[in-house]
C-alpha cells in the first residue's frame, strides 16, 4: 500500500480548487481581502476543534456541511469567490482538503506579490524585532520578500528550524544533541 497516495490526492484536489478561487479573486481584484480571509480561516482551523470536525465528518450530510460552512463564511465575511468555492467543496464532499486549500491559496498570493513564506519554528516565541531581522536576513539569501510563518516548539530547547521552499536550516539545540548522540554511537 502506498501511504503517500491519499496525501497526493488531497493535494491535487486542493490545488484545483485553489487555482479556481485564486484566478476568480484576481479577476475580481479581491486578492487583498482573500489574503485576510485566509489568515482568519487558518486561525479558526487552528483554534476550533468543531470546525475541524465539521470539515472531516463523514456523518454529516452534504447539505448539513454546506449549510454550516455557509453560515461560517457569512459570519467571517469571506469574499464571494472563497465562499462559493467552499459551498462547491461541501456539495462534492471535499471540505476535508480545506487546510491544504488555505495553504496553497496563501502560497499563490505570496508568489503573485513576489514573496516567499518561511516556516520558522523556535523554542520560544520570536519578538517582532527578531522576526523582522530574520525576514531581512532571509531576503538577502532568497532574493525575495519573505513572510514569516512562526510557530513555537519547546522541544527544540533553543535555536531555530527555518524552511523556505524545499530548503531547511536546522540550528536547534535538539538537532545538535541528536547529531552528537549519533556521533557517540559510532565511536562506542
Amino acid at each position: 500500500m502506498d501511504v503517500s497516495e491519499p496525501a497526493s490526492i488531497s493535494s491535487g484536489i486542493a490545488e484545483r480548487y485553489a487555482t479556481a478561487i485564486f484566478e476568480l479573486s484576481k479577476e475580481a481584484k479581491s486578492l487583498a481581502k482573500l489574503e485576510t480571509n485566509l489568515t482568519d480561516l487558518t486561525a479558526a482551523l487552528n483554534e476550533s476543534a468543531d470546525l475541524r470536525d465539521l470539515i472531516s465528518s463523514p456523518v454529516l450530510s452534504r447539505a448539513d456541511q454546506g449549510d454550516a460552512i455557509q453560515a461560517i463564511a457569512d459570519k467571517m465575511g469571506l469574499v464571494a469567490e472563497l465562499k462559493n468555492g467552499l459551498a462547491l467543496m461541501a456539495s462534492k464532499r471535499r471540505l476535508f482538503v480545506l487546510p491544504q486549500l488555505v495553504r496553497q491559496l496563501a502560497d499563490r498570493i505570496a508568489e503573485d506579490k513576489g514573496e516567499v513564506t518561511a516556516d520558522v519554528t523556535s523554542a520560544v516565541a520570536l519578538s517582532a524585532a527578531q522576526s523582522k531581522k530574520l525576514a531581512a536576513s532571509l531576503k538577502k539569501t532568497v532574493g525575495k520578500d519573505v513572510k514569516i510563518n512562526a510557530t513555537v516548539d519547546e522541544k527544540l530547547i533553543g535555536g531555530l528550524v527555518v524552511k523556505v521552499g524545499s530548503k531547511m536550516i536546522d540550528t536547534s539545540i535538539a538537532s545538535r544533541l541528536n547529531s552528537l548522540q549519533n556521533a557517540m554511537k559510532e565511536v562506542g
